[in-house]
């Protein structure tokens, strides 16, 4: 089960797209979880996702 506050939410998501999946989109399969639910979540609290890296970054912060 994946935590609700935001926070720590980013952190667990970050560390699974390092530790365990390829993409957002491996994960969310996994995790049954739909993946624009995912990046909503996400976006809403300020995070946008770097593809190239493979995880979550603040919104406007280079990647």
């Amino acid at each position: 089960m994946l935590p609700n506050d935001p926070n720590i939410f980013f952190s667990v998501i970050n560390t699974y797209l390092r530790d365990r999946y390829p993409s957002a989109e491996a994960l969310c399969e996994d995790q049954n979880l739909p993946a624009q639910t995912l990046f909503a979540k996400m976006k809403a609290a300020g995070f946008v996702y770097d593809r190239a890296g493979n995880r979550f970054v603040a919104e406007g912060k280079k990647p």
